[in-house]
């Protein structure tokens, strides 16, 4: 019997900690995963009464906002059943994140699975993406999208989005591993080589995640951070010579966003990002004007766009690529101001932890805690494009570093360096 669960444990382990590579080939696995996974702990916490991994503020907060999301896709949205089944699905991904905590609660081994799923991901990516980098075809016959690489992506230019946005949680895992010196020699070409390749993804706001992750772990955390800045340090040198050696890209990742912000004189107007997503930023800002508490119901934002609130050419899409600007004009100040108080909870935590580094006193996060909570920043950073908030793919990627860090900080098992 006892055999039997633990093959069962495994089993279930193996499953979710599939969702890292699932998500290279799309969201269709990684999410019905993650729903099925939250229908059956939604079922255990009810049976068991375990409502506890429910009642905590972040995920209190959480559920008010689908609640929020729910009601006005009810009474504001011009297509109701879109904005609804949007909404009503959103709360799948508190529950999942739960899900995760109560894994590693039951069995830590979960965080090995996660780690080994990142790295033979990551070195996958990198050895695909190099090839195609350097023949201008990956290994299943993807050809190179201009300079730009995209690997076992294919027509998605979404490598650096992958990358980047999941090295946090890998860095994670990582401090807490126990590791052999050759592992440590690997994970740090690894790393080195994954920041080079989001460079040479053409990916710049994956390029800035990257950079943004990277300097807020190094600033923060205590073991392990002269071994990340070494190997950041090394990365920068590469990819500045990659620069002197392709104009192409250096332009589109430095001097493009510089005429943009108006660093280089041009005829431009100055703006944060680029010119078709500034016009679709003030395009959203017009919908927020007309609606600026309840907003028009989310995923709205694509469907009133073309009918009402164009700003000049290629000035709509499905969402305005930034999620604080499709939160005002889908969701209000209101709905707004869940992710903006999001945002400013993760400075807080950052200074807290700052201030104890500076008058060397006790610190309030342990070095894994503050590598999730860099993954939770890019999350919730607003001066960036990104996509669409209500995507699949991306709620998926996002709520990964979530799962592990409630564990970390309501749980009352401790992730040390045994795994």
């Amino acid at each position: 019997m006892n055999n039997l669960k633990y093959s069962n444990t495994v089993l279930i382990n193996l499953i979710i900690a599939s969702i890292i590579p699932f998500l290279i080939w799309g969201p269709f696995f990684p999410d019905l995963i993650v729903s099925v996974s939250a229908l059956f702990f939604l079922y255990y916490v009810i049976k068991n009464k375990s409502f506890y991994y429910f009642f905590n503020k972040p995920l209190i907060i959480f559920f008010i906002f689908c609640i929020y999301c729910i009601l006005i896709s009810l009474f504001m949205a011009e297509n109701i059943l879109l904005s609804f089944k949007s909404s009503l699905f959103y709360f799948r991904i508190g529950v999942f994140s739960c899900f995760i905590w109560y894994l590693i609660d039951k069995d830590k081994n979960i965080l090995t699975y996660f780690y080994y799923a990142l790295v033979l991901c990551f070195s996958a990516l990198v050895v695909d993406g190099y090839f195609q980098y350097f023949t201008g075809v990956n290994l299943f016959g993807f050809k190179i999208i201009g300079i730009r690489i995209s690997s076992f992506f294919g027509d998605e230019l979404i490598l650096g989005s992958y990358l980047s946005r999941l090295f946090p949680l890998l860095f994670a895992l990582f401090l807490v591993k126990q590791k052999q010196k050759f592992e440590i020699y690997f994970i740090g070409l690894l790393f080195i080589l994954v920041d080079i390749l989001i460079y040479m993804s053409g990916e710049r706001t994956a390029f800035f995640f990257i950079n943004l992750s990277t300097i807020f772990i190094i600033i923060l955390i205590k073991e392990y951070q002269k071994f990340r800045l070494v190997t950041f340090i090394i990365a920068i040198i590469c990819i500045t010579v990659l620069s002197l050696n392709s104009s192409n890209l250096s332009d589109r990742m430095f001097k493009g966003p510089a005429e943009d912000m108006g660093f280089i004189k041009n005829e431009k107007k100055p703006t944060i990002f680029s010119e078709v997503h500034d016009h679709l930023i003030r395009n959203a800002y017009s919908m927020f004007k007309d609606q600026p508490i309840l907003g028009h119901g989310p995923k709205m934002f694509g469907v009133l766009c073309k009918e009402k609130y164009t700003h000049g050419k290629e000035s709509c899409n499905t969402h305005p690529h930034n999620f604080y600007a499709q939160l005002l004009a889908e969701t209000g100040i209101i709905g707004f101001s869940f992710l903006f108080i999001s945002f400013i909870y993760v400075l807080y935590l950052a200074l807290k932890q700052f201030k104890s580094i500076i008058f060397k006193q006790k610190r309030p996060l342990t070095d894994y805690q503050i590598c999730l909570l860099a993954g939770i920043l890019i999350t919730v950073w607003p001066f960036s494009p990104n996509g669409n908030f209500f995507n699949n793919w991306l709620i998926i990627t996002y709520s990964l570093p979530v799962g592990f860090y409630l564990q970390s900080i309501y749980s009352k098992k401790i992730i040390k360096k045994d795994l």
